[in-house]
């Protein structure tokens, strides 16, 4: 930005590259609306209100002009495609900055993960701010690809791209003062450091507090929002593909605590973002169920601008971003165009102009999935049938540990399709290390074979679950031949592909293409006899040892209110 041309076309002494004319100007400042004009120069906003000469106009014929969208926590790599592609999916819909935490693709290829998410989203019509990831492992039960500690991180605090820390996962370290943990916490002193810590209370969530983390996306209800709220977090409230919390949060957001609240969307699978959208689904949610439009709107925008520190952005005010979205009504928000630093870059839902693929070297993330299969052992060997078995919650990704009888054969537990029981197992993939954990999940609704894929939360180990051993091992081997994705398989017959060559977890095909994959996907599971609207985000999620109750990762069972691991057979 010229910031002496910037300063003339303010004065009015310059004319301006672009000035919307004949529009309503959305001000999120004052919860107005008012009848102005606004010049843009350079990419920037340069004056609000007062007419200003321009090169070329835009006739927004009485539609209103209000700042684009920021999503306050997400996860791209949850989109299973590119930045590239995750902006043409987003955009459109009137998101015009994420602040997103890599920790899935840190978590398998480390610090060069980080760096190639900071080279594919340069440039894009999308501001990609990346939040430098905490917990890489979440924590010391599971096997991740890489680890990254606080001098790791600092060598991000001063990338112009990096606010903060991303959210900080392991909270006893947090609350005990574990020397690693806060050495990271100072590492990023002054700065935005987010929170993760699901159904926290008393004096934890003091401690929590008080060592510096400002924000939560993890509530699921309005005492626990208001709870967090009054200690002086930043609530975000959450609609995710996996985690659907909003309308549940709506109470804790009232007059005098909004201007605390975010909009957030955490973790979206492609067909989520082709159908319902992305922030706009979220505002549309909100308003349709209450929530003041002009609330809403600075929800997902001035809030979270503000929770981290953007200035440049989240208003319609002279000095901000020209980030802009012309629509007819705030509360259905359906962008008819869409403005990223001045530029068209959307209009009727698709993009428009020149989108170029920002250059990225995907090397370190290609690389081969370190699974012996045939010395694997998926038999869970006991001398009764009681075991743990990890509850799956509709609409949430919190789990419940619950205790089950369950068919013994020759001494090896086996599934109940009756009950909806499936076998499950976590494959370690990274390193060799041919750890294998083995347990039961309950809620997937399989009444056969398996689902298997590399996207499992946060440790992306190979995660499986199945009905009978036959097919469980053919999705393993199905998974292991893609160099990571997802697949359903029945006996030896394998029903349906997602290939994700880059780190497990990311296609390097179009969004529409992963879309169409992930279709068949699911039309197979429920083949199979599944009826949950997504039992892949539901096994990516079984094994993050960070949300109560039971998890399952490489090293085997997690009680996660003792952050333990504990035995799946119960004498």
């Amino acid at each position: 930005m010229n910031r002496g041309r910037l300063l003339a076309v303010a004065r009015g002494d310059e004319d301006a590259d672009l000035v919307f004319v004949n529009g309503r100007v959305v001000n999120v400042f004052t919860g107005e609306v008012l009848d102005q004009e606004v010049a843009v120069v350079d990419g920037a906003i340069a004056a609000v209100g007062e007419p200003r000469r321009g090169r070329r106009t835009v006739d927004l014929e009485g539609n209103l002009l209000c700042p684009g969208l920021i999503d306050a926590h997400v996860h791209i790599e949850s989109s299973m495609v590119t930045p590239y592609e995750f902006a043409r999916a987003v955009v459109p819909r009137g998101t015009t900055t994420v602040v997103c935490d890599p920790h899935e693709i840190a978590n398998v290829a480390g610090l060069a993960g980080i760096h190639w998410l900071l080279a594919a989203s340069e440039g894009l019509p999308l501001g990609v701010l990346v939040n430098a990831s905490s917990c890489v492992p979440a924590t010391h039960l599971a096997t991740a690809g890489a680890e990254l500690d606080a001098a790791d991180l600092a060598t991000l605090r001063d990338h112009p791209r990096v606010p903060g820390l991303a959210e900080v996962m392991n909270v006893p370290g947090v609350v005990m003062d574990d020397p690693a943990v806060r050495a990271k916490l100072d590492a990023f002193a002054g700065d935005p450091i987010d929170g993760h810590a699901p159904g926290l209370g008393g004096g934890w969530l003091q401690a929590y507090v008080a060592a510096g983390i400002g924000t939560d996306h993890e509530a699921v209800r309005a005492e626990e929002g208001r709870a967090k709220l009054r200690l002086g977090m930043r609530l975000l409230l959450r609609e995710s593909t996996g985690a659907k919390n909003l309308l549940d949060l709506l109470p804790a957001v009232t007059p005098a605590s909004s201007r605390r609240c975010c909009l957030c969307t955490d973790d979206r699978h492609p067909h989520e973002l082709m159908t319902e959208g992305h922030l706009d689904h979220l505002v549309r949610l909100a308003t349709g169920n209450g929530l003041d439009e002009m609330t809403a709107l600075r929800m997902a925008t001035l809030n979270a601008a503000e929770t981290y520190n953007l200035g440049d952005r989240g208003a319609i005010a002279p000095g901000r971003r020209a980030d802009l979205l012309v629509l007819e009504d705030l509360s259905e928000m359906r962008p008819r165009q869409v403005y990223s630093a001045g530029a068209l870059v959307a209009e009727a839902g698709r993009p428009v102009g020149r989108w170029q693929p920002p250059a990225a070297d995907d090397g370190p993330l290609r690389r081969a999935l370190h699974v012996q299969q045939e010395r694997l052992d998926l038999q869970l060997r006991a001398p009764a049938g009681r075991a743990r078995v990890i509850g799956l919650v509709p609409g949430q990704i919190l789990t419940t540990s619950e205790v089950a009888a369950l068919p013994l054969e020759d001494g090896v537990l086996g599934a109940d399709p009756s009950r909806d029981i499936a076998r499950l197992a976590v494959v370690e993939r990274h390193r060799g290390t041919g750890n294998v954990g083995l347990g039961f999940i309950r809620g997937l609704g399989l009444e056969r074979g398996a689902i298997a894929g590399t996207v499992a939360h946060d440790h992306h180990n190979l995660m499986v679950a199945g009905m009978d051993e036959g097919s469980m091992r053919t999705a393993i081997a199905t998974v292991v031949g893609l160099g990571g994705g997802l697949a359903a398989a029945e006996g030896e017959r394998v029903l349906a592909t997602l290939p994700l060559p880059l780190g497990g977890l990311l296609s390097d095909r179009p969004l529409e293409e992963v879309a169409a994959a992930l279709d068949r996907l699911l039309e197979a599971a429920r083949a199979l006899g599944s009826r949950h609207p997504d039992p892949f985000m539901a096994l990516s999620f079984a094994g993050l040892e960070v949300i109560p109750e039971l998890r399952l990762t490489d090293r085997g069972l997690v009680d996660v209110e003792r952050f333990e691991l504990v035995g799946v057979v119960v004498e």
